[in-house]
């Protein structure tokens, strides 16, 4: 998969008898995965591109059909699939705002210009976003960190061109 691709959710069990999957959504709210039709996935090693035909909230899921999978057997292959979009189809972000999958891979460094390390991924906590921070090559040490995204109060400032974030955080805060 191209690293312009993102990764909205994925295929699960078969539902009922005329091809329906259960979706799982990795959105926000999770009904926004079913504002893209086109979705691609890795089928037996090759990039192919799967039309949601329909979808719906169900439950406290969602379930959706993929054109000209109208089985449970056919189905079935896609289960565990991850289901992905280009960048560009996402909706433009305010200026401060940022997608996850942005801040994954950027360098850390407190307002003093230490580097704590590169963000390994993102968590949801419910009272604010959480940056888990592992060590780097050229990092004070080699302790992870978990940082929370509070832009303003923590996060002082997010470059994306140069790949940095700068966060007021002490570097003996562990966690």
């Amino acid at each position: 998969m191209s690293d312009s691709r993102v990764c909205l959710g994925r295929v699960g069990a078969p539902y009922g008898i005329k091809g329906w999957v259960k979706l799982i959504s990795f959105t926000e709210p999770r009904e926004n995965l079913l504002d893209y039709r086109h979705l691609q996935v890795m089928l037996q090693g090759r990039e192919q591109m799967l039309e949601l035909d329909a979808a719906k909230p169900h439950g406290k899921g969602l379930i959706g059909h993929f054109v000209t999978y109208d089985t449970p057997e056919a189905v079935r292959e896609l289960t565990n699939l991850e289901l992905y979009v280009d960048s560009t189809e996402l909706p433009v972000l305010g200026e401060s705002d940022y997608y996850w999958h942005q801040l994954v891979g950027l360098k850390v460094y407190t307002v003093q210009g230490e580097l704590l390390g590169r963000i390994s991924k993102m968590l949801e906590t419910g009272a604010n976003d959480v940056m888990v921070v592992d060590p780097d090559t050229g990092s004070v040490d080699k302790n992870q960190r978990l940082i929370p995204w509070l832009p303003e109060r923590v996060v002082t400032g997010v470059d994306l061109t140069a790949g940095t974030i700068e966060v007021d955080w002490d570097v003996d805060y562990l966690i």
